[in-house]
């Protein structure tokens, strides 16, 4: 069963190449979704798949890139959501 849900990161996680490393790692473990820099310093991770890959990802943003510091991974479940694909959107576009 999929699940969907919403990860708010915190700390240096901007112009470290986060949303890169999110990115890959997503698609490594299949799941969908987005992630995108927020204008408050933080970066969203919305994503879809199998509850094990979410937690894996989850314990990936906590370490995040090697430049990355992360002191914060806000998560909540979230309405389920039919992506195509994982990717990285501006800022400015929503889902």
């Amino acid at each position: 069963m999929s699940l969907t849900r919403r990860f708010l990161v915190s700390g240096r996680v901007q112009g470290v190449g986060f949303r890169y490393f999110v990115f890959r790692e997503a698609q490594r473990l299949g799941l969908s979704g987005f992630v995108r820099n927020l204008g408050d310093g933080r970066v969203e991770v919305v994503a879809t798949g199998e509850e094990a890959d979410l937690n894996r990802l989850e314990a990936l943003l906590w370490r995040g890139p090697v430049m990355a510091h992360v002191t914060m991974v806000e998560v909540e479940e979230a309405e389920p959501a039919n992506f195509n694909g994982f990717s990285i959107v501006s800022s400015r576009r929503g889902w």
